[in-house]
C-alpha cells in the first residue's frame, strides 16, 4: 500500500500557477472522461471524513489517486486522464493492472497519465492533467493531502476511515461523482450476482472463520492481520466467510487496517479455519513446522490460501475492485479458498 507524500505548500503553489498557464499542461494525447452522465444528475454533494465535496456540473476530466478509484471510472465507462501506475501485482512493467489493460482496449480509450506514487501522492502530475475531479474513495491521504489536492480540483476522498472503503462503496461514491449513482449501483449488484455464482460450487466456504494476512516465513514471531475495516477481510465476507472471533473483537474500535500480536498469544486464534496471507513457496510448511503457528487450527489442516507477495495479478485480485471481480483471477481465487474450506476442521 503507497505511503502518501505531502508536498510543501509553496510548491503545489507554484505547480497550480503553471498549470493554468499551459506550459505544464497535459499531452494532447492524454484521453478525456467519456461516459453516459446526464448533466441533469448535477450538482452532487459527496460527504467525506474531511466535510463535502460539491461537484457542479459532469466532470469532463477525470483523475485518480491511490489504489482502485480508476477501476470504478473505468468499469462505468469513463477513461481517467490520469491515474497511479501500479508496481504491485503489475505482472509485465507497464504499470496497469490486466483488468485494466482489458478494459482500456475494450472502450478503445488512449493509456492514462500515469502518475508516480512510489513515495505518495504526485501533485504536479495530478495538476498537470487539468482534472475537473480527483477520485480517492479508496485511499489513505490526510488532511493536508486533500487540501492540496483540493486546491486543484474538488477532491472525493474516503468517507470514514483511511484505507477502509469497500469495493461496493468505492464504486457508488466515485460513480457518483461522475453523476453514474444509478449505474454504479447497478454495476454493484451484478457483480454481488456473480460472486454468488463463483462461491455456489463450494458450499463449504459459508460460515468458515478467516483472517487474512502477510507472513514472512523468516520471522514468525508475530501474527499480523488485516482487520474488518480493510476490503481483503470484507471481501471474505462477501464470499461467505466470517472473520475469527480474535479478528472481530481486535477490530473493533479502531481506524487501523493492520493489527499485530505476538505468536505467544496464540490461543486467540483457537477457532481460526481459513487462513489467506501473502507469501511464498516456504510459507505454510514454515508455519507448520513452528510450534506455536502449528497450533492454529486452519495451520495444522493445511486451510491455507497462500498468496504471492511478488508482483503477481493474483494477489492484487484479493484486494477487489468493480474490474478485477469479473476477472477470471478472482474465480481462481474462489477456488483457492474453497479447496482451503474443504479441508479445514470442523
Amino acid at each position: 500500500m503507497p505511503r502518501i507524500r505531502t508536498a510543501a505548500v509553496a510548491v503545489i503553489a507554484a505547480t497550480l500557477l503553471l498549470a493554468g498557464c499551459g506550459s505544464t499542461a497535459a499531452p494532447d494525447s492524454a484521453p478525456a472522461a467519456s461516459g453516459g452522465a446526464s448533466s441533469d444528475a448535477f450538482p452532487v454533494t459527496i460527504d467525506h471524513a474531511f466535510g463535502e465535496t460539491v461537484i457542479e456540473s459532469k466532470p469532463e476530466r477525470v483523475a485518480t489517486v491511490s489504489w482502485g478509484n480508476q477501476e470504478a471510472a473505468l468499469a462505468l465507462g469513463v477513461v481517467p486522464v490520469g491515474m497511479p501506475a501500479v508496481t504491485w501485482g503489475d505482472d509485465d512493467g507497464n504499470g496497469i493492472l490486466p483488468w485494466v489493460e482489458d478494459k482500456l482496449a475494450e472502450l478503445g480509450g488512449e493509456t492514462p497519465v500515469l502518475f508516480d506514487e512510489a513515495e505518495g501522492i504526485d501533485f504536479e502530475a495530478v495538476a498537470d492533467t487539468r482534472p475537473d475531479v480527483i477520485l480517492a474513495a479508496y485511499s489513505g491521504m490526510t488532511q493536508e493531502d486533500y487540501d492540496t489536492l483540493s486546491k486543484i480540483a474538488p477532491v472525493v476522498a474516503y468517507p470514514d476511515i483511511a484505507w477502509g472503503t469497500s469495493w461496493q462503496d468505492l464504486t457508488i461514491i466515485n460513480g457518483t461523482a461522475l453523476g453514474l449513482k444509478d449505474e454504479a449501483e447497478a454495476l454493484v449488484g451484478d457483480l454481488t450476482d456473480h460472486l454468488d455464482e463463483l462461491t455456489a460450487a463450494y458450499p463449504d466456504i459459508a460460515g468458515k472463520t478467516t483472517l487474512f494476512s502477510s507472513f514472512d516465513a523468516t520471522d514468525l514471531s508475530q501474527i499480523g492481520f488485516y482487520s474488518t475495516a480493510d476490503p481483503r477481510p470484507l471481501f471474505l465476507e462477501d464470499l461467505g466467510l466470517s472473520p475469527a472471533a480474535t479478528v472481530a473483537e481486535q477490530s473493533q474500535g479502531t481506524d487501523q487496517f493492520w493489527i499485530v500480536n505476538s505468536t505467544e498469544e496464540i490461543e486467540r486464534f483457537s477457532d481460526l479455519q481459513v487462513l489467506v496471507t501473502y507469501g511464498d513457496d516456504t510459507t505454510l510448511a514454515a508455519m507448520q513446522a513452528d510450534p506455536l503457528l502449528s497450533r492454529i487450527p486452519a495451520v495444522a489442516s493445511g486451510s491455507v490460501v497462500v498468496l504471492p507477495s511478488s508482483n503477481a495479478p493474483l494477489a492484487a485480485a484479493a484486494n477487489p475492485s468493480p474490474l478485477s471481480i469479473a476477472d477470471p483471477l478472482t474465480s481462481e481465487y474462489v477456488d483457492l479458498i474453497g479447496a482451503a474450506a474443504a479441508t479445514a476442521t470442523p
